[in-house]
Parts: C-alpha cells; sequence; structure tokens
C-alpha cells in the first residue's frame, strides 16, 4: 500500500448525508501578485450561505496523489454542510508560479488571499477552518498564529511547533541522515510534476520545463542552515504559542514522527484545545496502523460545529488530552493493531523514575559506525517494514544495562529525559540514548529514543567547541510515548555516540565516558489511572473515487553487510503502485529506491542515495520524472548532488544536474 494510496478495505461508507455535494474540479484564485492557484471546491447543495468553509492547502497535488484520501474527507465535510476546499500552493499540481522550499512566506501571503478570496464568496459565512495532516498541520499552525480573522479554528495532525527540533532535518541538533536527503529529493521528484492541460490549457508544457528548470532542490537550502536560526524560526509557532488564539484541535500517533510537538502544543496554547494520541502512524486516524482507528471525520465534525457556526455550543468546552496507553508487544516491523487503554491526561497525576540510579562508575561507550540499522523509519507512514526490529543485534553494537526484572507493571506516559555526565575526547560528538523493553524470552522491543549534538547542549542557535576531557553534564529529551512494561520483563537502556542513519556520523571516531554515578534516566509514569473511552469509536468516511490498479504496490527494505569491503547497507525500496483514477482517467504512480552506506570504523564513508521516478499520465499527456539524489561528506563539507530527467511520450526532453558543497559547522 502506497503513502498516497487508500486502503478501501479499512472504509467504512457513510450513506445517509443531510446534504448532497456537488464537486468543481478546478476554479482558479487569484493571488495579490497575480499568480493564480487551482482549487477543489465540495459544495453542500444548498441555496443560502454553507455552515463555514474548511481549507486544505497542500503541494501534494489533488488531482490525482492526494484525490483518494481528498475525497473520502472532504466530501463527508460538504455532505455535513460544510464547503470543503483542497488548494494545490504555488508551482504545484494545476497552480501557476514555484515552489520555493517549504514553508517559505510567500506560501502564507497566498494562504491569507485564499482565506480572503473564501470570504468574498457568495455562499460563504465568513467562517473558514483549515485542516491538514503533516504539510497542512503545519501551514495551519503557521496561519493562526498570523490571525486572519475568518480563521476560526484548525486541526492539526501530525505537525510540529519548532521545524529545526522535530521535523525531518535535524533532531536535537544531529543531521538527520535518514531523512534530510530523503524528503527532499521526496519534493525534488513530486515537484517537477506538470500540470494538466484540461485546467491550464496550452501552456502546460512550459509550466512544467519552468518547473523542473527553475525548481530548487530543498536539501541545499537545508544543509546550508545546521544551527537553530532564523531561516528556521520562521514558520515554528513555538516562537510565540501566545500568538494561536483560536481553538485547536490536533491529532497523532505514538509511531508517528511529530508526537513530541504534539504534547509542547498542549502544554503551551492558551485557547482552547483538544489533543489525540493514539498508536497511529503518520497518517488520519480514521484509516491509520496500528490500529484501533478511530472517528476522526465525527470528531472534526463536532469541534467545527462547535466553532465555526452561531449555534454552536462553546460554552461547555472543556479541554481533553486523550493518550492511548500501548500494551507491550514483542518486536515487529509492521503492527495492524496494538492492544491498549484510552485515558485522559489532564486528569491523571504523572510521577517520575529514575532507572539508572542504581547504575554506577564511569563507562567508556562503544563507537561503532553501523549501530542503528534496525531502528525503523523515524517518520512512519504504515507501510511494511517502518517500525523497529527486534533490538538485539543494534543493542549488543552500543553500550548497554539491562535493569533487574520489573516486580510490577510500569505505565510510562509522557516525555522522559535523560540526563547524562560525559567526557567527549573530541571537540565534537553526537549521543544517543534509548529504552528497550526485554521479554522474558528474550526479545527486545524498542520503547523510546533521543539523541543530541553536544556542541548544541547549551543552545542549538549557538553551538562551541566541546574542552576535551572535561565532563559537561547535558539533557537529552526522549521521545513521548505511551507503553506499558509488564511485570517479569526488563527494561534495558542503550547509550551510543552514533545511530546511524538517524544521525549523521561526526567527522572523526569519538571516544566518549560517561559517569553514571551522575547521570539520570527519568520515565513518566502514572500507576493508576482511570480508562476513558472515546466518543466516536468507529470511523467512517464518504463514498471513495473509483479507480483501477494497475500496478500493485509493495516494499522491500533490507540490511546487507558487504564482507569483502565491510560496508553496511541499508537499502529501503518502495514501489507506490500505478493506479487510474476511473472518472478523470489519470494515472500516476512512482517508485522510490534509498540507499544509505557506512563503513564500519569510517565515519566519513557516511552516504545516502535517493533514486525516484514519478508517472502522470491522462487522455492528453504522458510524462515521467527520473531523479536522482546524493549526498556524502568529508571532513570539512558536505556534498551534495541532484540530477532530474523528464519525459514526455516516452522522450526525453529535460535533463539537468545540480552539484552544491555545504562546509560542516559542528554536524
Amino acid at each position: 500500500m502506497g503513502v498516497f494510496d487508500v486502503d478501501y478495505t479499512k472504509i467504512q461508507e457513510r450513506t445517509d448525508f443531510p446534504y448532497e455535494v456537488e464537486i468543481i474540479n478546478h476554479c482558479w484564485i487569484e493571488m495579490s501578485d497575480g499568480i493564480k492557484l487551482s482549487a477543489k471546491l465540495w459544495q453542500p447543495k444548498t441555496s443560502g450561505k454553507t455552515k463555514g468553509a474548511v481549507l486544505e492547502y497542500l503541494p501534494y497535488r489533488k488531482d490525482e496523489f492526494t484525490a483518494l484520501r481528498d475525497e473520502i474527507r472532504h466530501k463527508y465535510f460538504a455532505g455535513m454542510g460544510y464547503t470543503s476546499i483542497r488548494v494545490d500552493i504555488r508551482g504545484t499540481g494545476d497552480s501557476e508560479g514555484l515552489i520555493e522550499d517549504e514553508y517559505p512566506k510567500q506560501e502564507q501571503d497566498d494562504a491569507l488571499d485564499v482565506i480572503s478570496w473564501i470570504e468574498n464568496q457568495e455562499w460563504s459565512n465568513g467562517s473558514v477552518a483549515m485542516i491538514g495532516k503533516s504539510w497542512g498541520g503545519f501551514n495551519g499552525l503557521q496561519l493562526a498564529a498570523l490571525q486572519p480573522p475568518a480563521l476560526k479554528t484548525i486541526i492539526t495532525l501530525c505537525s510540529t511547533d519548532d521545524r529545526y527540533a522535530d521535523d525531518v532535518h535535524y533532531k536535537g541538533g544531529t543531521m538527520m541522515a535518514s531523512d534530510m536527503l530523503w524528503w527532499a529529493s521526496t519534493m525534488f521528484a513530486y515537484n517537477a510534476r506538470p500540470p494538466f492541460p484540461k485546467y491550464v490549457g496550452e501552456k502546460w508544457y512550459d509550466m512544467w520545463l519552468n518547473r523542473m528548470e527553475n525548481t530548487p532542490p530543498f536539501i541545499e537550502e537545508w544543509v546550508s542552515h545546521q544551527t537553530r536560526d532564523n531561516y528556521w524560526k520562521h514558520g515554528s509557532i513555538g516562537e510565540d504559542y501566545s500568538a494561536i488564539k483560536i481553538p485547536v484541535l490536533t491529532m497523532s500517533g505514538w509511531a508517528d514522527g511529530y508526537t513530541n510537538a504534539l504534547f509542547r502544543l498542549m502544554n503551551n496554547l492558551d485557547v482552547p484545545k483538544k489533543g489525540i494520541v493514539g498508536p497511529w502512524a503518520h497518517e488520519f486516524p480514521d484509516m491509520a496502523i496500528p490500529g484501533p482507528q478511530i472517528g476522526y471525520l465525527q470528531e472534526v465534525i463536532e469541534w467545527l460545529d462547535r466553532w465555526m457556526t452561531e449555534e454552536g455550543d462553546q460554552d461547555t468546552h472543556k479541554d481533553a488530552f486523550l493518550v492511548y496507553l500501548q500494551d507491550g508487544v514483542k518486536p515487529k516491523t509492521t503492527y495492524d493493531f496494538r492492544e491498549g487503554k484510552w485515558l485522559d491526561l489532564y486528569n491523571e497525576e504523572t510521577s517520575e523514575i529514575d532507572i539508572l540510579e542504581n547504575i554506577n562508575g564511569e563507562v567508556p561507550l562503544l563507537n561503532r559506525q553501523q549501530h542503528g540499522l534496525y531502528s525503523g523509519v523515524f517518520c512512519p507512514f504504515g507501510q511494511e517494514g517502518d517500525l523497529p526490529d527486534d533490538q538485539l543485534i543494534d543493542n549488543a553494537l552500543a553500550t548497554s544495562f539491562m535493569l533487574p526484572k520489573q516486580d510490577t507493571t510500569l505505565n510510562i506516559i509522557g516525555q522522559p529525559v535523560a540526563k547524562i555526565r560525559v567526557k567527549p575526547d573530541k571537540e565534537e560528538a553526537n549521543l544517543h540514548v534509548r529504552v528497550t523493553d526485554v521479554h522474558p524470552t528474550g526479545e527486545k522491543t524498542l520503547v523510546t529514543k533521543g539523541q543530541l549534538n553536544l556542541n548544541h547542549y547549551k543552545s542549538h542557535e549557538f553551538p562551541e567547541n566541546l574542552t576535551v576531557g572535561e565532563y559537561i553534564d547535558v539533557e537529552i529529551p526522549l521521545d513521548v510515548i505511551g507503553y506499558q512494561i509488564e511485570a517479569g520483563h526488563s527494561i534495558e537502556v542503550t547509550i551510543s555516540p552514533t545511530y546511524w542513519p538517524q544521525i549523521w556520523p561526526d567527522k572523526e571516531i569519538v571516544n566518549l565516558i560517561v559517569d553514571f554515578s551522575h547521570s539520570e534516566l527519568l520515565l513518566p509514569v502514572i500507576n493508576d489511572f482511570n480508562e476513558v473511552r472515546l466518543k466516536y469509536e468507529q470511523s467512517e468516511t464518504a463514498a471513495p473515487l473509483e479507480k483501477e490498479i494497475i500496478r500493485d504496490g509493495y516494499r522491500t527494505r533490507n540490511v546487507i553487510k558487504k564482507l569483502t569491503t565491510d560496508e553496511w547497507v541499508l537499502d529501503d525500496f518502495s514501489d507506490e503502485g500505478l493506479r487510474t483514477l476511473t472518472e478523470t482517467n489519470i494515472t500516476y504512480g512512482s517508485t522510490n529506491h534509498n540507499v544509505y552506506t557506512i563503513k564500519e570504523g569510517d565515519p566519513l564513508s557516511a552516504k545516502v542515495e535517493c533514486d525516484w521516478t514519478v508517472q502522470v499520465k491522462d487522455s492528453d499527456i504522458d510524462t515521467n520524472v527520473v531523479t536522482k539524489s546524493v549526498m556524502s561528506c568529508d571532513a570539512d563539507n558536505y556534498y551534495l548532488y541532484n540530477e532530474m530527467t523528464g519525459y514526455s511520450n516516452n522522450e526525453q526532453c529535460f535533463y539537468k544536474t545540480w552539484n552544491k558543497m555545504v562546509p560542516r559547522y559542528y554536524t
């Protein structure tokens, strides 16, 4: 199952809507500078104004790549009385112009123009909600902070309040080798897709060539900003939570890459709010795995009715923070379902325990470059092979401490924090910490992990050299988690200066010594709690689009040891499949091959290569884009290479390469 596909076997279709729905596949919205954005509308059939407008604003193309997921949700909103709108961001889909980067000021300015356009439509009651997962969740938060009067609420899923601390680029000040280039290569290929002549006319070909020629590889900008400077502060609403004045509904999952941010939002926003955290990956909670799925669309409609309409009962709102405590399980790289219980974190008391309190002495840490290959992906989408494998091998490649068996069940809910006293023998270093559930039969399930660029231990904006041979005290937040460790199980704590490929390695092999007599690892625990039930336990959606499967998708993810070269390779291939949307006769699909290579004992051998093929065609066009992106390093620089080839009707029509060298700066 591809990332942008929809598993129709999980759809519970609702048919009895209050309103019939009319669909407008394309209309233009003109921006202040004359550029026009393309929008798709789902309209409730009514003689008067609708209950409000629900806006989703993305670069992922409404006509095909998000069409399946859009139909089942936006049509649902329209059936409940809301005008629902999907807008292609500037330079993507059928919209004019070029996309510059993630979340630039231009994107936000355009969104303000879109909201203004909505306000001035005859069907508009003047109320707008922004809704979205990931990119759409990010820009919803960003627009809320700009406070356009018509924006009454946002629904933000799998998003972040801090673009530097929690995203695919950097984490804890470390460079994300696993995701930095991969996501940049994804957008490099995605941004190169053409608009459709049926909507933009004969200029489609010139628009397509312009995109391939002039849309920059995002990786070049991201690697050029290795600290938390103004580039990352822009669009990070955590700079000023008080700028958000409207109600916020936010959701994520323990298997998602952005759950830490949801906890910060719930702790810092001073507005009516509700947070829901399930066991899910980076997906909408009505379809996400692991299950249980929930009635996400019913939750959203209840939220919209409360905050978007004059009849909304706002006075009875009570903030809630619903989280799913997962039962402990043996390690698997894919789960269809996780057993567990729901609780409202706002109604529970959390305490802390230090699981390092009985570990003492100064301990040198193992340094193995191939450590981390069994970590799973940073941000799972629910594909096969996404989740961490048994940690038996990884834990053996690092310094690990097995704690005594648990006498009682331990409910870990919240954000663990490692407070480590560490001494380096080099001026630059990283540190990784994780917690594992060790089953009585020996399997080891990754519970949570965290990482820190030690040069950033005082500041992510102003890193500095470490003093060789001197201890420093650092604090490493681990990922938030809800996980139950059963009585009779053990906890294993693992600590290492490496974690490939989630951390780009140091310039040279670093030897670290940890003083465990002055270190702590604090777990947030809840001994007893009141189990709650969600109001909407059963998901439902509108009817899906008809699709014809041309090629089924599949995924392989292999760890390979090249015995003759001492190289370790993580080879990750995903075929997103090929499908045709019957109504529009649009055929689309993609393949993605990512290879992460490192040699034992040689941190400078680190290399990432990401290849994409993307196909889009209909009755008028037949296009393919093939890209290659490569990132490598030496002690002083990163080396970035990007290559793009475009094909129209199977004949090459475009070719270009990009090369850039970026100096390393404490990464």
